[in-house]
């Protein structure tokens, strides 16, 4: 086989390749997790509030006798604190985190829908002008008419990320 065949079978491969992302929106911004990562999508439901956490840890929902933390993205990316509406959600994701799997609930506004995008055509995220930081972002993707962010999700919900902010001195007010 030669070279050109070589490069002409991975592109053919990486064409192929087709990502689900579940679309959801933070105030006005539209975002994107992959769907393989999305367990659950629910209602809002009972919050039990946990002391010493950052304010964007609302507290801990109990999904099934499990304890799954609860975290505002929008207090999260400094867009204010979710509002809870008759559209509002929590999305259970799944993270990894010390190589365990974790159940994490991410607040949002609403859901948009399932976006399936064919090959690799992730743009990279804008360096400036966005409206949370870019090391949460791994790119932006276009559908239909309009652009969503996708989250890393692994950079967002690393332990490091989950503990900022945290202050030992102070009882988390969060209210649902």
């Amino acid at each position: 086989m030669s070279d050109i065949d070589e490069v002409e079978e991975r592109v053919t491969a990486v064409e192929e390749i087709v990502t689900q992302y579940l679309t959801f929106c933070l105030h006005t911004h539209v975002v994107g997790v992959p769907l393989t990562a999305v367990k659950e999508v629910m209602g809002i439901k009972a919050i039990t509030l946990l002391p010493r956490t950052p304010e964007f840890v609302r507290g801990v929902i109990n999904l099934r006798g499990q304890i799954i933390p609860l975290i505002d993205l929008k207090l999260k990316f400094g867009m204010g604190k979710c509002e809870f509406t008759v559209d509002s959600c929590i999305i259970i994701i799944e993270v990894h985190i010390n190589e365990q799997a974790i159940l994490i609930g991410a607040l949002a506004d609403s859901v948009r829908d399932v976006v399936t995008s064919q090959g690799l055509n992730v743009d990279p995220a804008p360096k400036m002008g966005a409206a949370m930081d870019s090391k949460f972002i791994l790119g932006m993707q276009k559908n239909e008419d309009e652009f969503f962010t996708i989250l890393d999700i692994s950079v967002l919900f690393s332990i490091e990320e989950l503990l900022v902010g945290a202050d030992t001195n102070v009882v988390s007010a969060s209210i649902l």
